[in-house]
């Protein structure tokens, strides 16, 4: 086990590096320049260059990678030049607003998620898996912010059940976590389906059945366990979609989360404060992933985390 979980983050190394990387080059090679969006459109030609040799951004763009580098592994991303104070503890003060939306989220696609599985896939052709395999396809046709912009103006604005933009309650929590879940609810239940379908079909299901087992002691007891594999691998893979969504969800609700800083950052060409939330969100994903992987073992005994057969 330690052997694996180290080999693993040996190899997070390598991809925490080749995200830093990959932002320093696009924040970089994307049109604009910072010191003029700064200073402003009437700044002095003078004040510009000012500025930019402050900020560094006049040496050539090795020197610039390898002190952003040196940075990275200290952690230091340097100053916001909108904010004036170190980009990190900016993306740290909107890190709990995301956590809260994707746990909120992650919570709801995962319950209702393998309940319309489980009920799809316990009697495969019914009535019932023709309707939840129909509902689950419209939520993935439909796009996150077209999702949103609708519970806005049906609950929001018509019944005026819930409130459209901000945090701070329990209240305003609830649009946009649903709107973020939609989709991955669609996908933890089709993929539910699936797999318990295949299972109920196992040879020690039919075993459990000629013990006298009812169905549902069959399903949730023998069957669910089971099917849960490829749904922890697509909950641990589906984090960068859903901190991908949450930059649209956050925007749409005015969510004052990680996702609108960096849409703000990137339309003022913060680069400290994109590089420092690039890099953040990145290592979270690799850490789910590594949680997801260590989690098979403990689902499945006939697996081990390094991929073998038991």
């Amino acid at each position: 086990m330690i052997r694996v979980i180290v080999k693993r983050l040996l190899v997070g190394v390598f991809v925490m590096w080749g995200a830093a990387s990959l932002i320093f080059v696009i924040v970089r090679v994307a049109p604009g320049d910072p010191a003029s969006l700064l200073l402003g459109p009437d700044a002095e030609p003078e004040q510009v260059r000012e500025l930019t040799a402050r900020l560094g951004l006049d040496q050539p763009l090795v020197v610039q990678y390898v002190h952003y580098l040196g940075d990275v592994v200290r952690l230091r991303f340097g100053d916001s030049y909108l904010f004036n104070r170190p980009a990190m503890a900016e993306v740290f003060e909107r890190l709990p607003a995301t956590a809260e939306l994707m746990l909120a989220s992650t919570t709801i696609a995962v319950v209702i998620g393998l309940g319309l599985g489980l009920l799809a896939g316990g009697r495969p052709g019914g009535a019932l898996d023709r309707v939840v395999s129909a509902c689950t396809i419209a939520l993935q046709s439909f796009p996150t912010f077209w999702i949103g912009i609708m519970f806005i103006l049906i609950f929001a604005l018509s019944l005026r059940l819930l409130p459209s933009a901000g945090a701070g309650t329990p209240q305003h929590l609830i649009l946009p976590a649903v709107t973020l879940a939609l989709p991955f609810t669609a996908t933890v239940a089709r993929l539910t389906r699936s797999s318990v379908a295949e299972t109920m079909r196992e040879p020690y299901i039919q075993t459990a059945r000629s013990k006298g087992l009812t169905e549902r002691q069959v399903l949730l007891g023998h069957s669910l366990r089971n099917s849960l594999i490829p749904v922890v691998t697509i909950v641990g893979l589906h984090m960068g979609g859903l901190m991908g969504g949450a930059v649209v969800v956050e925007n749409v609700f005015a969510w004052p989360g990680v996702g609108t800083l960096v849409v703000d950052a990137v339309a003022n060409r913060d680069y400290t404060v994109v590089q420092a939330a690039t890099f953040l969100v990145a290592g979270i994903v690799m850490a789910f992933n590594l949680v997801a992987d260590l989690a098979y073992s403990q689902l499945d005994p006939r697996i081990r985390v390094d991929g073998d057969a038991a």
